[in-house]
């Protein structure tokens, strides 16, 4: 029995549950597919694909049996042979990748991340003093959420994975979710139960709400999905996943949660199949999906015909996602009703793979509380047999469950940082919790806890966050976070600059370390919000500290502007949260006027807003390539191979990150600071509002918010029509207009602080 089964075993002892013991220890098969040489061989490839010629100055070897001294938990060894080479042995392909990371961070000050690297490798490589021997405290380091296939990645091409899952072995991911091309597959398990095509089309999302399709909460919105996208797709999973088992790690894949066509019901007339509620704003016509009950026969047959197809294609790893209640209401809140639901969920996977082990958000339990009482948790949860089912806690770093629940009642479960919603743009964290939060899981009484995760809705923001929770997962005890985030500046930038540090600094003492109870982070600015008089304009930290880190930045820009991608970036990223906080105070000023009837001043703040400050945002944003709304539209134009189905990929792309719907269902929660978007979009809703405002003063009527939404609506979805192309390099010399904006308005935002 490995280290970490054995604990488990002595808590479920200590619970009063000895039976369940044998199914949690027979978690232990959770491992890579492939031999160790084949992941030897994958970890020199890709390093060979970030190095280049400088590869060759480490010696990589996986050799499984590393991992039996520490119970089976992944670790690696890192020491200098005589030739001046760097040796890296990890127990797998993902433990040695990561202790290169490790090398080249602590050794080298070298840096990987989705805005940028930072690899100025020394030449000779620094020597390691003694050997150094580093074991993650638990088995799995999770990553992904099941939206950010549809919020971050559902464009992607093979190269962009390549480079993601390159990132995740390099940060020691060993449990990825890999959701990609699954409706290919029931569109052949549809087909074969009769469902004709139109059938399967009226089911199927488009492919940017795909995960919400695959939840249960939506049908047919944005589609349909072409038999090019299922070839696209399928092919691209196979190389997703051959990638991933290459490099030791146990990808998730889909099971049936339960969700079917309405045409099932026609087709089998006798099937308990109930119609659930609207969700989120849609009414029926994209969302009132159908749920087959578990304990119907025919559920049976169709997750076994899912899943024997899906290892014909794709393999499995032992380790399945469903998600039968997802932001849904069940049919009853009785507990049997709600243990068999569980069950029969959980035998549709192992009456094809007896191995099988159900993975499981839990945000259905943040999401509804008032439903998921501790007996119906404790149903669902126990319906499966303890240690065959894995609860990722979601939002752990501002909700956990694992507390309410002891510890999900004997289940295992993953402490997540879920930290984003929508994939939006903005400065945000919680670096206090999430430095303290796995380690009190860790160490709470009788904790089943497996592992950490990273499972934020959208990606590609934050760096810092990631990077930092990547650490503390194979840490014993928390970091000191200022003088952590010290050392991650010099790395990022290559630079020893004490202003940068300094800045990164007060940032971690502000913007990113959130801590208001239970705080869902939606970016709330009005810059990024449908205008109205009633606007939320507060912020959990406190202004100086950002303005003072903008400054920082600043002094050294022109050192670092030229020479650091990364830096860069987060000028950028600094910059445009500046402008973020003067949008807010110039609504304010808008607003204060309008109530006022002061005309000419509400004129002139308005004026500033649209014809500079929002101008000089969107220039700033053009200017680096990761702000850049044309990169989203076209990578979802490239997905195409006729101009038609470009047309849809392109309206689904621009839906998404704006209306979210037909009519605004979900107005504005996946929005984004982007190149493009900010002038052709948020400009032109702030130009009609301020017009208005206008207009109302100078004919003395009262704002009508209605008659202004049904306006506003107008120009919303023009743009959500439009096939206007954007730039998809970077326009304009970043330093230049970043410095324009600085020496404009940091002497406005600083006075406006002594203004509150």
């Amino acid at each position: 029995m490995t280290r970490c089964c054995h604990f488990l075993a002595i808590t479920l002892l200590t619970l009063g549950i000895p039976e369940a013991i044998s199914s949690w220890t027979s978690l232990a098969h959770l491992r890579p597919r492939v031999d160790d040489g084949m992941q030897t061989r994958a970890v020199t490839e890709l390093l060979r694909r970030l190095l280049g010629e400088r590869a060759s100055d480490f010696v990589v070897s996986v050799d499984g049996a590393l991992g039996r001294a520490e119970g089976d938990l992944d670790s690696y060894e890192l020491s200098s042979t005589k030739d001046d080479k760097v040796s890296v042995t990890g127990n797998t392909g993902v433990a040695a990748a990561n202790g290169v990371y490790s090398y080249l961070k602590e050794f080298c000050g070298c840096h990987v991340s989705w805005s940028g690297d930072q690899l100025r490798v020394p030449r000779p490589l620094p020597r390691i003093p003694e050997v150094i021997k580093v074991s993650s405290p638990n088995r799995f380091r999770y990553y992904q959420n099941v939206c950010t296939q549809s919020y971050s990645t559902v464009w992607w091409d093979w190269p962009r994975w390549e480079r993601e899952i390159d990132w995740m072995a390099l940060n020691g991911i060993n449990l990825p979710l890999a959701f990609t091309g699954q409706e290919a597959i029931w569109q052949e398990v549809y087909l074969s139960l009769g469902l004709n095509q139109s059938d399967i089309d009226a089911f199927f999302t488009g492919p940017a709400f795909l995960a919400w399709g695959r939840m249960a909460n939506l049908h047919s919105w944005g589609g349909p999905l072409s038999q090019n996208w299922h070839e696209k797709q399928t092919s691209l999973q196979k190389k997703i996943l051959d990638r991933m088992r290459s490099l030791g790690m146990i990808p998730v894949l889909p099971a049936f949660a339960g969700h079917v066509p309405a045409a099932i019901t026609k087709l089998f007339p006798q099937a308990n199949v109930t119609q659930l509620g609207p969700w989120s704003h849609f009414d029926c016509n994209y969302s009132c999906s159908y749920l087959l009950d578990p304990r119907d026969p025919l559920f049976l047959n169709i997750g076994k015909l899912f899943l024997k197809q899906q290892h014909l294609k794709f393999g499995t790893d032992h380790i399945y996602s469903a998600d039968t209640f997802n932001e849904m209401i069940p049919a009853s809140s009785d507990p049997v009703y709600l243990s068999a639901v569980s069950k029969a969920v959980f035998s549709s996977m192992t009456a094809v793979d007896p191995k099988a082990v159900w993975l499981m958000q839990g945000w259905l339990f943040v999401h509804q509380p008032d439903f998921w009482k501790p007996p119906q948790i404790k149903a669902l949860l126990l319906g499966v047999p303890l240690g065959r089912m894995i609860v990722l806690d979601l939002f752990a770093e501002s909700t956990p469950i694992y507390i309410s629940t002891k510890s999900f009642y004997g289940q295992p479960f993953i402490w997540c940082m879920l930290h984003n919603f929508g994939g939006n743009t903005g400065l945000f964290g919680t670096v206090e919790s999430i430095n303290q939060g796995p380690f009190d899981a860790l160490h709470f009484p009788n904790s089943t806890m497996v592992g950490t995760g990273l499972a934020p809705e959208g990606i590609e923001q934050n760096a810092v966050l990631y990077e930092l929770m990547s650490e503390l997962a194979w840490r014993k005890e928390p970091v000191n976070l200022l003088k952590w985030v010290s050392a991650y500046a010099t790395r990022r930038y290559a630079s020893s600059s004490e202003n940068v540090a300094a800045a990164w600094r007060l940032l971690f003492q502000s913007v990113y370390n959130c801590t208001i109870p239970f705080y869902r982070n939606h970016n709330r600015s009005p810059l990024v919000r449908r205008p109205s008089l009633r606007m939320d304009t507060n912020i959990w930290y406190n202004r100086s500290h950002l303005y003072e880190a903008w400054r920082l930045l600043y002094l050294e820009a022109k050192s670092l502007a030229s020479s650091s991608e990364t830096f860069r970036h987060d000028l950028v990223d600094v910059t445009r949260e500046a402008l973020q906080l003067l949008v807010s105070d110039y609504y304010q000023e808008i607003t204060t006027y309008f109530a006022n009837r002061q005309l000419t001043e509400l004129m002139t703040a308005g004026g500033v807003l649209l014809y500079d400050i929002l101008p000089e945002l969107d220039n700033l944003l053009s200017s680096e390539g990761h702000f850049l709304l044309g990169v989203w539209l076209e990578r979802a134009r490239a997905m195409a191979l006729e101009e038609k189905e470009a047309d849809l990929y392109e309206f689904n792309a621009r839906n998404q990150i704006t209306l979210w719907g037909p009519n605004g269902n979900i107005l504005d929660y996946a929005n984004k600071e982007w190149g493009g978007l900010v002038m052709d979009y948020y400009a032109q809703r702030w130009g009609l509002f301020i017009s208005t405002l206008i207009k109302c003063i100078d004919q003395g009527v009262p704002f009508k918010e209605e008659a202004f939404n049904r306006a506003v609506f107008q120009e919303e979805n023009a743009f959500v029509t439009s096939r206007r192309k954007y730039p998809v390099e970077p326009v304009g010399d970043t330093y230049e207009i970043a410095s324009r904006i600085f020496v404009k308005y940091y002497p406005q935002a600083v006075w406006n602080l002594r203004k509150v």
